[in-house]
């Protein structure tokens, strides 16, 4: 009887674990292939005490390469399918975020308030975001 339980504990430990490693690497990859997902952990989320590159951004402050980074991310999310809502309206937020975005990364006066202004976090995902 103890071989038994021996057996089936360790068979039951090797199981959980595979499923474990399985659903953290099915989980990593789903948000490798979502654009929407990529740029929102990218730049509108940052460690606590430190301010997201989407802030940074608003204040005219973010660095050229941040910039281009956002324009790439911004690019393909505007391309992507709405997680939930209008297409029409997916389409004109997400285009407001990237002319935003190329006015800042061309150093347009006023980008930086029109870009605080299209990067509306509530508007979008009041209507987009999935509950």
């Amino acid at each position: 009887m103890r071989d038994t339980t021996k057996y089936l504990l360790t068979a039951g430990a090797a199981f959980g674990l595979l499923a474990g490693i399985t659903h953290t690497a099915l989980s990593q990859d789903k948000g490798a292939d979502n654009p929407i997902k990529a740029a929102m952990q990218k730049y509108h989320k940052a460690p606590k005490g430190t301010d997201p590159t989407c802030k940074i951004a608003g204040e005219g402050k973010a660095s050229k390469a941040d910039l281009e980074g956002m324009v790439k991310a911004y690019t393909a999310m505007a391309a992507a399918k709405p997680p939930q809502g209008d297409d029409a309206s997916w389409k004109d937020k997400t285009a407001k975020l990237l002319a935003a975005t190329k006015d800042l990364h061309a150093g347009k006066p006023g980008a930086a308030d029109a870009y605080k202004a299209a990067v509306n976090c509530k508007a979008c995902h009041s209507v987009h975001r999935p509950q």
